[in-house]
């Protein structure tokens, strides 16, 4: 049973990692992907769009928390 547990973190570990709203988010991209390309057709610019968004969104996440953790609430200038 420790063996499946310590796979099962991994696979935890691996999938999830740090943040769990960009695993979400790569599981529906994926998943319109599918949608798109089997009812229209060209879904190929899902995949790159959604990645330039999710990386946009955590990036946004990690300066904030950058900042919360700085104590600065004050951009720099």
């Amino acid at each position: 049973m420790k063996t499946v547990k310590g796979f099962a973190r991994f696979w935890y570990d691996f999938v999830i990692g740090d943040d769990w709203v960009i695993a979400v988010g790569v599981v529906a991209a994926i998943g319109a992907t599918w949608l798109l390309a089997r009812h229209v057709g060209a879904a190929w610019l899902v995949m790159p769009v959604a990645v330039a968004v999710l990386l946009g969104l955590s990036l946004a996440r990690a300066q904030r928390g950058a900042r919360a953790a700085a104590g600065s609430d004050q951009p720099d200038s």
